[in-house]
């Protein structure tokens, strides 16, 4: 029987299916695989000029002409090169967040950061810092856990003269946000610790002399957070790259090299790349590393667009592969893992330095301080013979170069500017990040609870014996580590006790990093349902704690307990 000529009608099942061209697969925006057509508007904004250009306007038209004349695309884009984001406007609640446009939320002042790599300010330095804070920004000067110094309420109008004063100083604000390399983290002790063996402050120096402001890495996909130290006491694991201290068998004091870190809403852990630089190479490393970031990353969605999804999805081995043929033309050398030291790195107090005079820890509350008080913290410093602030990556500040004898005064004076040096647990443990009274993204208010928390917590558990980290945050972008604390708040709306909707925070708990021997990195625990309010948020921590206190195993952390007990002490 003759087969039909007839073509098959659509639909038909049992005609034949031409065959498939296979699918080319989707470019993730890797201009090193040849994808650098701009992807979304903010790749765009970059492409059209370089954010660096934009000081220049900033200085010639937006200064002269004020708010109204700012481009958008410069407002709310490349300002941010040059520290500078629009605040929230005063008035507007956690729940139109996500609704309003930018220009609706955003106010006719700025946020302003400076950048202070490594936390090293000169008294000098803090004394133009608290000058500016009084005489442009109303008297705010944050503490940030990126070892930052934020302004709020700044008029364009005075930045060039913020810049002029900043500059005399060496202090800067480039590259203090963006899509670009940030500031460098380093430990508050570097070159003064008995414990280090190698002070790494040479090379964080140099990376910010070659790099910050360098056009080659002013496009980065996203940003990127670096952190350099010797000692285990910062938040390595955390960041986009890390060097931390090691001692190698044969070829002694180096660093260890750890990328791919990162929180905000898809959390992260850096991982190790087995390797073993020296100080000298740090730079040359950090900057292959970034090299590989700004031509591998995944410049298409913004929300993969860190470098920890280019690790995540490479792996180490490969990466350490690109790094060193791509990047450096040479083999890195294989290195230890570091050691870990028994208990975690706590500055706060009075510690002795190397050369025998001693440096001291002091806390505000979550980090928030005043030009004010900078300025009688520089009178005080200055009058018991230091001349050396350092800023901590937990919201704290060090004076560094006492005499012992002069240690228990400074201690005193401290007290009297509302810096304690003998804080209490609660204190000591709780950062919030900036919350709703500025932040455009924030949902709730964060510094004030965290302040509300503390002397709750110092009035009911005063004698608390234990450490418990508290990081508040305003929304799920975890700018103060929410999912690595032993308590961590994320900022939300929940349902009041009437039924309504008010500000409240959903709970990760036991989270944390692996600063000590015998801790394991991991992020908090998320319990089905376990969110309270803000106006209860005190309560609860405090049976929290209780039930911490009254349940614990001898030497049981926080973190250990929250992983074996059951659901319903935790609530």
């Amino acid at each position: 029987m003759a087969v039909s000529s007839i073509p098959a009608r659509a639909g038909d099942p049992t005609a034949p299916r031409p065959a498939r061209t296979p699918r080319r697969p989707r470019g993730e925006g890797q201009w090193a695989l040849g994808h650098r057509e701009p992807l979304n508007a903010n790749e765009r904004i970059k492409k059209d000029d370089d954010p660096l250009n934009v000081r220049a306007r900033i200085e010639n038209i937006y200064a002269h002409h004020g708010f109204a004349s700012i481009d958008p695309q410069d407002l709310r884009g490349r300002f941010r090169w040059w520290g500078l984001y629009t605040q929230r406007k005063a008035g507007i609640d956690g729940g139109r967040t996500a609704v309003l446009e930018p220009h609706e939320l955003e106010d006719e002042f700025f946020m302003l950061r400076v950048r202070v790599d490594g936390g090293e300010l000169s008294l000098a330095q803090l004394r133009v810092v608290a000058e500016i804070s009084r005489e442009f920004a109303r008297d705010t000067a944050d503490i940030t856990d990126r070892q930052n110094i934020q302004y709020h309420w700044v008029r364009v109008e005075d930045v060039p003269e913020i810049w002029r004063r900043l500059e005399s100083v060496g202090l800067q604000t480039t590259e203090a946000c963006g899509d670009c390399p940030r500031v460098v983290l380093g430990s508050p002790v570097a070159g003064v610790a008995r414990d280090e063996l190698v002070d790494p402050t040479p090379a964080v120096d140099e990376i910010v002399r070659r790099y910050v402001g360098d056009k080659d890495f002013s496009n980065l996909p996203r940003k990127f957070k670096t952190s350099i130290s010797w000692l285990v006491d910062t938040p390595y694991e955390a960041n986009d790259i890390a060097f931390l201290g090691v001692d190698h068998p044969d070829h002694g004091p180096g660093f260890d090299v750890w990328v791919g870190g990162g929180l905000s809403t898809n959390p992260m852990l850096a991982q190790r790349l087995g390797v073993w630089v020296p100080l000298a190479e740090v730079p040359d490393v950090w900057a292959g590393v970034v090299g590989i970031f700004r031509d591998y990353g995944y410049r298409r969605l913004r929300n993969r667009a860190r470098l920890k999804f280019l690790v995540a999805d490479w792996g180490v081995t490969k990466f350490r592969e690109v790094l060193e043929k791509e990047y450096l033309g040479r083999a890195l050398l294989d290195g230890p893992a570091p050691r870990l030291p028994d208990r975690p790195v706590d500055h706060i107090g009075v510690h002795p330095q190397r050369d025998g005079r001693n440096y001291v820890g002091a806390a505000p509350v979550v980090g928030r301080v005043s030009g004010g008080q900078l300025a009688r913290l520089a009178d005080v410093v200055e009058a018991h013979g230091s001349d050396r602030v350092r800023l901590t990556p937990y919201q704290k500040l060090l004076v560094l170069d006492v005499a012992p004898e002069r240690t228990d005064s400074l201690v005193r004076e401290l007290r009297g500017i509302g810096l304690e040096a003998q804080p209490s647990a609660w204190r000591r443990g709780t950062m919030a990040c900036t919350g709703i009274e500025y932040c455009k993204l924030a949902i709730v208010e964060t510094k004030a609870r965290g302040e509300e928390l503390v002397a709750r917590l110092e009035e009911r558990l005063r004698d608390f014996d234990a450490d418990i980290s508290i990081h508040l945050n305003g929304c799920p972008n975890a700018c103060a580590r929410t999912q690595v604390a032993d308590i961590g708040l994320k900022g939300q709306l929940v349902v009041g006790p009437d039924g309504r909707q008010v500000e409240g925070f959903q709970v990760h708990l036991g989270g944390g990093l692996g600063m000590a021997e015998g801790q394991t990195a991991g992020f908090g625990r998320k319990l089905r349902g376990l969110k309270t309010t803000a106006e209860e948020l005190p309560e609860y921590v405090e049976r929290l704690a209780r039930r911490y206190l009254a349940g614990r195993e001898s030497g049981e952390t926080f973190a250990n307990w929250v992983i074996r007990v059951d659901e319903e002490e935790l609530r």
